[in-house]
């Protein structure tokens, strides 16, 4: 088991690094220039050139590069000059350890460093933290409803196969996947937050924080509800068809008509044996899908008014914020990863041919 945990950290650590280089030259080479935007079109060029020699913009590709693998790092080398490949200037990266100190160069242990914004001089690090945690609630939130109601609702189309109860099942999951989300969040926000709210008591819009005049800052656990269950639609759908499916090849497996034969419950059969079986690809969907959702869904987040990382992505965007684009492909690409690692691992626990494979 440790072995085919540490083919995956390997796999995975491939994967980010093809991702670091494909994002960084992919962003080289656009055509823009960030020093004219943070100080606008009517800057001289004294000015220009004093911004991109700041940023390291006038170095050669191949350099800005090695300083975006050296920031990037956890472990990182300078120079005790201005003449070299690398500044000497570890006060960007805050808290460091010194690992080596030679006579024109040090070696230090320090956090990963993804640079300041472009607009606002703030590190983007910090920028992320910022709208991280209401993504995470609402991401966990979706991911959670999908799952669990995916399961009790692909367990029962399964047990009920070519029955009425299983064909409206199908009906309604094929419904999730086909009605596209920007769609979906219009329709549940004008009905259930305008139309219905007399009922439901909730609102169009809202953030997880709210402003009060007496309260001061409040959490609104009631304006989670509707993005929740708007996110959750599509993975619910497919967790529904994926478990179904699953269940359906397992049940009609040679141990399970053993395990009829011998006696055992329905239940005994279905949850101990069945489920556990067929829960591989679904546990891979949950954590696809979660990576997906931990990403930001843009429209959801407009639309709800969810101040979340699919509207900093957004932002960034529009600003042409490259250090705080980068940030985010990378921390989502980081998240991808380790969630695919923990469903290879979890995947290799219920089934041990996976990791002798």
């Amino acid at each position: 088991m440790i072995n085919y945990f540490i083919r995956r950290l390997i796999n995975g650590f491939l994967v980010l690094t093809g991702v670091v280089v494909v994002i960084f030259f992919l962003f080289t080479i656009l055509p823009a220039d960030p020093a004219r935007m943070m100080l606008g079109q009517r800057a001289d060029s004294a000015s220009v050139a004093l911004i991109n020699k700041d940023l390291g913009l006038d170095l050669p590709a191949i350099l800005q590069f090695g300083r975006f693998i050296n920031d990037l790092s956890p472990i990182s080398f300078f120079n005790k000059n201005e003449n070299g490949s690398f500044f000497f200037d570890t006060t960007k990266y805050g808290a460091t350890i010194t690992l080596l100190n030679l006579e024109n160069s040090k070696v230090v242990l320090k956090s990963p460093y993804l640079r300041r914004s472009y607009q606002n001089k703030k590190n983007v690090s910090s920028i992320i933290l910022e709208k991280l945690p209401d993504t995470v609630v609402l991401a966990f939130a979706a991911i959670l409803f999908a799952t669990v109601l995916g399961l009790i609702l692909g367990i029962l189309a399964a047990l009920k196969k070519d029955s009425a109860t299983d064909k409206l099942i199908l009906l309604l999951s094929l419904s999730g996947v086909s009605v596209p989300s920007f769609f979906a969040s219009i329709i549940f926000a004008w009905l259930f937050g305008y139309v219905l709210t007399g009922f439901t008591g909730l609102n169009m819009t809202g953030g997880l924080y709210e402003m009060s005049a007496f309260n001061g800052t409040y959490i609104e656990w009631k304006n989670l509800i509707l993005p929740a269950v708007v996110l959750g639609l599509r993975p619910l759908a497919i967790i529904v068809q994926l478990t179904r499916s699953s269940m359906l090849d397992v049940l009609s497996q040679d141990f399970i008509r053993t395990a009829r034969a011998k006696g055992l419950s329905s239940n005994v059969i279905v949850y101990k044996h069945a489920l556990r079986n067929a829960l591989n690809p679904v546990i891979t969907s949950i954590s696809g899908w979660l990576g997906s959702l931990l990403a930001g869904a843009v429209f959801i987040e407009f639309i709800f008014g969810w101040n979340g990382i699919g509207k900093l992505t957004v932002n960034a965007l529009e600003n042409y914020d490259l250090p705080v684009v980068t940030g985010i492909v990378l921390f989502i690409s980081l998240i991808f990863i380790a969630l695919n690692i923990l469903a290879d691992i979890i995947n290799g626990m219920l089934d041990p041919r996976i990791r002798l494979n």
